[in-house]
């Protein structure tokens, strides 16, 4: 009896753990995978116009097929883009999340590289590997014919320790050495004007704001971060 119960037993632990197997694995958000060819633009067309949403996930599983069938930059014509960011969140500095941020962005002159860091990035995000999760929009890799780019997008540019956490840390998922450097969106400089109470303000040589009240005293603020 004892062999048998430790039989069934067995069985059932087996039995489990197939099952389980067979059930996905659901990620902390969705995602979404958008695309942009600008390579061919329609004559007199606004920007933003050749942006397309490709699909939303929330597995695993599905991460990996869409990925091994599809998301490779590598597979990219030139002038094209691939998006990934945070369902309900558009790839446009128009968006509420992304009006007030910025972007960390390194270079790539090697197609297989751009890819590699492109897959690391895209585990670490729907990983949650960054502390501050919370502050990231989402990730875009631009192919172009010269040099390919990748950024992250952050939505709140003026917390800077966040964005040089940020950094530091994606500079460690995609193993680059040499410094990268986060630039504000424009409206985030705005928002700098607004904060700060001032009339105007202007970019100086250095990355930073010169901010501008009516007694013409003037006040700079960081607009780029450096890791």
């Amino acid at each position: 009896m004892a062999s048998e119960a430790a039989g069934m037993e067995s069985g059932a632990a087996a039995a489990t753990a197939t099952e389980a197997a067979k059930q996905p694995h659901r990620l902390e958000r969705k995602w979404t995978f958008w695309f942009d060819n600008q390579s061919k633009p329609k004559q007199g067309a606004a920007w933003g116009t050749s942006l397309r949403k490709v699909y939303t996930f929330e597995t695993v599983e599905e991460f990996w097929c869409l990925y091994d069938q599809v998301f490779k930059p590598s597979k990219l014509p030139a002038n094209a883009d691939f998006h990934l960011f945070k369902a309900g969140v558009e790839p446009k500095w128009e968006d509420p999340e992304c009006a007030n941020g910025g972007k960390w962005t390194v270079a790539s002159s090697r197609k297989g590289n751009l890819d590699t860091m492109w897959l690391e990035t895209l585990m670490a995000l729907i990983g949650e590997q960054f502390d501050e999760a919370d502050e990231i929009c989402g990730v875009v890799a631009s192919v172009r014919q010269r040099q390919d780019k990748l950024a992250l997008w952050t939505k709140t540019a003026t917390n800077e320790a966040a964005q040089m956490s940020i950094g530091r840390k994606w500079k460690e998922v995609i193993d680059v050495t040499e410094k990268i450097t986060y630039s504000f969106h424009v409206n985030g400089i705005s928002h700098l004007s607004h904060e700060f109470g001032k009339k105007s303000f202007f970019l100086n040589h250095v990355g930073l704001v010169v901010l501008q009240d009516d007694s013409r005293r003037e006040r700079s603020v960081k607009v780029r971060y450096n890791v």
